[in-house]
Formats: structure tokens, sequence, C-alpha cells
């Protein structure tokens, strides 16, 4: 690229020198002809009226009293009438420039002046106008260049940025070179960039959520496979297959909600349903892991509650819960449900050493974790509550105190209706 910009300015440069240098140098080359032939014709204009003036005065005429006026380049020659002539100069050889003029006396004046001298000034304005051009093209060549490189540096640079993005290196590099159509280029790649960054990044947080929300019901799963091959007892095996069939639905039932929550974690489908029946099915999966544990989950609190969301959703937050305490708490885990307002109040609490003072509220951001955790099931656990409208506290943090809060009925459409902020 940059060698055709310098060939292309380049050509430019010497087709306008090519046009308009032949045109000044057929111009000047008639100008200074002309010139010449005009300095000839006012020389003997002039020597043809001393010669007047000196015979009407009855002066002499000589090559002595003329030969100041004759330029040193110029020959003379004067015919008097009746006198011999008179020769001012040296006769020039070959191509001449001449002019003749008769006097008022009869006398007749002849200036030569040798082509010679007319060739030379042109050659000296062609010197110059070839200087001239040289130097125009020497510019030229410089400007192309520096053009050039002011073009191409910028191309390469737009095309190593391109080549980024496609190895997989979605970093924008916000750099812009003054040139308005490159630089709207480099804002499309730095946008694009961006665009591939968050969807990178979507990506990288859907299979973190997808490993760490399917391995709960998948262990659970696998737990009831194993009891169910370790029995004979077919009224045991089929009750067992029953909890296995309800734990595939609701592993399907992640599922879709991941997908969904990777297209829009906004999108939910909330309805009422009855708390007491998500938080029994929850203890029941989760009884056998804390028993193989030595340890006890309990429920309390108030029974029969309504509360707005989807199951599913709040299936997965308590399970985040559960499995929180089971992994980093002790002693026995309850849940306990109240209502405060219009809310319904799920907390799920632990003997344990609670959260440390220099995590607090930090809890729920991912990759933050007391100990060797991935740090991203609070933070799913509270994406899914406020997807359906809810939320998802910290309480208390010794001894450690999760609060899930519900809406017991569906959001009001009336502006004008006092409804408890939902967050």
């Amino acid at each position: 690229m940059r060698r055709r910009l310098i060939q292309s300015t380049l050509a430019v440069v010497l087709v306008v020198i090519a046009v308009f240098g032949v045109s000044l140098v057929i111009v000047e080359t008639r100008t200074i002809s002309n010139s010449a032939q005009e300095r000839v014709e006012s020389e003997a204009v002039r020597l043809a009226s001393i010669v007047d003036s000196r015979i009407l005065a009855a002066e002499n005429v000589n090559a002595e009293v003329l030969r100041n006026p004759v330029s040193k380049d110029q020959y003379a020659e004067i015919r008097v009438p009746g006198r011999p002539p008179i020769e001012i100069g040296t006769k020039p050889e070959g191509d001449v420039i001449r002019s003749t003029q008769t006097g008022e006396e009869g006398e007749t004046v002849t200036v030569e002046e040798p082509r010679s001298a007319v060739t030379r000034e042109v050659g000296r304005t062609l010197l110059i106008i070839g200087l001239v051009a040289l130097l125009a093209v020497v510019a030229a060549v410089l400007l192309a260049v520096r053009q050039a490189n002011r073009l191409a540096s910028p191309l390469t640079d737009l095309a190593e940025t391109a080549e980024r993005l496609g190895s997989g290196d979605p970093r924008p590099r916000h750099k812009r070179y003054g040139v308005p159509e490159l630089d709207r280029v480099a804002d499309v790649l730095d946008s694009s960039a961006e665009r591939i960054g968050r969807m990178l990044t979507a990506e990288r947080r859907l299979a973190a959520d997808a490993s760490h929300q399917l391995r709960t019901p998948l262990t659970a799963l696998s737990m009831r496979l194993e009891e169910i091959t370790l029995t004979d007892d077919p009224d045991t095996v089929k009750e067992e297959a029953n909890v296995a069939l309800a734990q595939v639905e609701r592993l399907t039932d992640v599922v879709e909600r991941l997908l969904t929550n990777s297209r829009d974690p906004r999108t939910g489908s909330a309805v009422a349903f009855d708390l007491d029946e998500v938080i029994q099915q929850q203890l029941a999966e989760w009884r056998p892991a804390y028993r193989s544990a030595g340890r006890a989950i309990v429920s309390s609190g108030k029974r029969h509650l309504q509360a707005v969301g989807t199951p599913g959703a709040v299936a997965q937050v308590l399970a985040a819960l559960i499995e929180n305490s089971l992994m980093h708490g002790g002693g026995t885990v309850a849940l306990r449900t109240r209502v405060t307002g219009n809310q319904s109040v799920v907390e799920v609490t632990d003997e344990g050493a609670g959260v440390p003072a220099d995590l607090g509220a930090r809890i729920f951001e991912r990759t933050i974790s007391g100990r060797n955790s991935t740090g991203i099931g609070l933070a799913v656990a509270r994406d899914l509550a406020e997807a359906d409208g809810g939320r998802l506290e910290l309480l208390q943090a010794q001894p450690p105190v999760f609060g899930l809060f519900l809406s017991r009925t569906p959001p009001a459409r009336k502006h004008d209706e006092d409804q408890p902020m939902v967050r």
C-alpha cells in the first residue's frame, strides 16, 4: 500500500510538471526570443536617430562616436549615402537576429545579435525550471512517504486488532489515528471487541453456573441410585425410584432455568406456590447427606406460607444455602419460616463459625469464598432470587443467618397501592 500511494502521488506530480512545465518552457522561449528581437529593433531605431541628429548638425558620424551606445554582443552597420559604411563590433557568424532601420536622411542602420545569446538565456531558464521541478518531485516523494506511513500504519494496527479478535483476545485498544474513516473502523472494532468480551464472559459464567448448579442434583440422584442398587426390597426400590424420577424432573428444570437465565437473567415465571412443599422436598433430599456427615437438618416456623416465585428457582436457592452450610458450617442446620409485611421469609442458619468479618456483604460476589471453593453458589443463588422479584441477604454473620425474602402476593398493578419494595 505504501508503494502504491507513493507511486500514485509521484505520477500526479509528474503529470502536473509535464503539463505546466512544457507550457512554461514554450512560453519562456517565445518571450526570450521576442525580447531579443525587440532589443535589436530598439537599438537600430536608436542608432538611426543618433545618426540623423548628427547629420543635421553637420557633425562627424564615425565608429568612435557610435560605439558606446552599442552593446558588446551586438554588431551594427551604418550606411550613409555618399560615405563609406561604418561597422561597430564584430559581425556574428551563424544564425543571427537582425533589424534594419532607415533614417530621415536616407541612412540605413542594421543591428545584428547572435542567436546563441538567446539560446544561452533559454538554457538558463530551462535549468531553473528543471531545478524547481526536481525540488517539486523530491517534496512530493517526501509528502507521499509521510502520508503513506500515516495511512498504512493505522491499517496495520487495525489488521492486528482484527487478528487478535479472531484469535480470541477481545481486549479493545482504544487507539485513534486522527483520520475520520480509520477512527470509525477502530470504533467498530473496539465495540465488537467489547461485545465479544461480554459474550465470552457470559459463556464462561454460564459454564461455571451450570457446573455448580448441576453438581448438587446429580450428586443427590447418584445417592438415590446407589441406594437402589444396595437394596432388594421392591417397595424400597420403588420408593427410591420415584424420588429419583422427581429429582430428574428437578434436574431438567435446573437446565431449563440455566438456559433461560443465560438469555435473560431477569426472565422469570413467577407463580404463587406453597413454600412448605419446596422446603420439605429439600429436607428430604439433603437428609441423607447430613446423616452421612453426622449432622442434622430441621425446619421450624410458620407453616403453609404462600410465596410468589418460581418453585424450581426457590429450590435451587435453598439448595445452595443448605449445601453452603454443609460444606462450611457446623452442627444442626435449621430452616425457619416467618412473615414480615407482605413477604414470606426463609432463614437458613447453622451452628458454625459463620462468615469471616473481612468478607461481610462481599460473600455474594463471584469468586469470593471464605474457604477453598468456587465462590459461585451464593452469587448464583442471589441472581435466582432477584430474577423472580425476591432477594437474598446475609442477616447475621456469626452465627450465619441467610434470609430469602419472597413476595406473598403478585405485584400490584396500581401505583397507589402500598407495597413493600422488592429489590
